[in-house]
């Protein structure tokens, strides 16, 4: 499955894409983000915002901009705290009174065995986490979160963060970066997890979804078979990297290097970060074993 590459947006304005809900991309394009971040802007009257993004004065003034006569920012509600997602929230907040909602601060969610590997240190990681982030409200998985006209339901979908958060809206769901139709999302230990990636995304597939509106890119219409297909793609990872170990020990850089063969130079690192957590993985289920501590250098083996 190609992602598309007709994803144009003019930045900076508010796109319908269906009745009460809209769409701004933010003025950061990056190999990591795509176009630019998704915010969403969804109600008639109570406007909740939906990842205001990172902190861009332009892009404050967009969102409020895109406020018609009558309308006014009652929730801003953020995913997960990635500096491209959750900074502008704090400033939004300011200038509208509206509070902030989300899962919680940049370490929350984080599984038993993430935060053994945070403590120690050896893991590296936290890229793009916006530490100085704290809600106003945290939302629990099943919470429903209300306004004038909508309804959103909280759907704690930890992978790509610990803290990051699916919305359903009906059979709408905003999958933030959990979920994209232009790429993969980056799984980058002690931060990202996938062993919680692979439930999360079960979690998704027990639901029949109209349309997903993700943190980058297009929307995705044909929500299920994506899931399947990244679930797919995981897998074929994971048996990739157990091939090229029967040659034997091996870093998660020297793995990147020897399967991703087409991925850029410059996003070389992302795909170590994937590799390894990949490995994390396998070590946890007794599939490879790190020679010495479990650590981002560490030659991993299979486990025989």
């Amino acid at each position: 499955m190609l992602p598309p590459n007709d994803f144009d947006p003019e930045i900076g304005v508010a796109k319908i894409l269906e009745p009460g809900l809209r769409r701004i991309v933010a003025p950061n394009p990056s190999p990591m983000t795509y176009r630019g971040t998704n915010t969403y802007l969804l109600g008639g009257s109570d406007i909740a915002v939906i990842d205001p993004g990172p902190d861009h004065p332009a892009h404050l003034e967009a969102i409020l901009n895109a406020l018609e006569p009558g309308q006014r920012v009652s929730h801003i509600i953020v995913t997960h705290t990635h500096l491209d997602h959750s900074p502008l929230a704090r400033p939004l907040a300011e200038r509208t009174g509206a509070e902030i909602w989300a899962f919680g601060d940049g370490t929350s969610g984080r599984s038993p065995i993430m935060q053994d590997l945070a403590q120690a240190g050896l893991m590296g990681g936290g890229e793009g986490v916006d530490h100085d982030f704290s809600p106003d409200h945290t939302l629990a998985d099943g919470h429903v979160l209300r306004g004038d006209g909508w309804a959103l339901e909280a759907l704690h979908t930890p992978g790509h963060i610990g803290n990051h958060l699916c919305l359903a809206w009906g059979d709408a769901c905003l999958t933030a970066d959990h979920v994209m139709g232009w790429a993969t999302s980056l799984v980058s230990p002690p931060d990202g997890d996938l062993t919680d990636f692979m439930a999360s995304c079960e979690k998704l597939t027990a639901r029949e979804w109209r349309v997903f509106y993700p943190g980058h890119g297009a929307p995705v219409f044909d929500p299920n078979a994506r899931l399947n297909w990244l679930v797919d793609h995981r897998r074929a990872r994971e048996a990739s990297i157990l091939q090229a170990l029967h040659d034997g020990p091996a870093t998660a850089e020297d793995l990147a290097r020897v399967i991703y063969t087409e991925t850029p130079p410059a996003l070389l690192g992302a795909a170590t970060r994937n590799v390894l957590a990949h490995l994390v993985d396998l070590t946890g289920r007794g599939r490879v074993a790190p020679q010495g501590a479990l650590q981002a250098d560490a030659l991993f083996g299979l486990n025989t």
